[in-house]
């Protein structure tokens, strides 16, 4: 199983599929990749030399943000909007949808398990 920036990619699938497992990597961005280094990518990622590997893992840390990289700046944004007191960041410290999704019959996702309350008898 070859590894690519600390993760294991599966090795029996298409190149283009396997690189889809790093994170930060989406389906044009990984035939952009194989474009950019002249691979098929067509081929089965158990196939590719040490040569190709290392020559995708220093054009992913060249070029791109990827795995904990882009985690890290995604966190360091969610918590700069918590910081300036946007409704943004209000809402991720609410833990609602931050999107302009509705919240009143959705978003039990977000919001958790129903908490009922009981009404009040006349």
């Amino acid at each position: 199983m070859p590894r690519i920036l600390g993760v294991d990619i599966p090795d029996n699938k298409p190149l283009h599929i396997s690189l889809r497992y790093i994170y930060g990597i989406g389906p044009t961005l990984a035939l952009k990749i194989c474009e950019e280094l002249s691979l098929n990518p067509q081929v089965r990622a158990h196939s590719l030399g040490e040569n190709d590997l290392s020559r995708i893992n220093q054009l992913l840390q060249a070029q791109y943000l990827v795995e904990g990289d882009l985690k890290r700046k995604v966190q360091n944004d969610i918590r700069r909007h918590i910081t300036i007191k946007s409704y943004r960041g209000s809402r991720h410290k609410l833990n609602l949808p931050c999107r302009g999704q509705r919240t009143r019959t959705n978003s039990r996702t977000r919001k958790g398990k129903r908490k009922t309350v009981a009404n009040k008898k006349a």
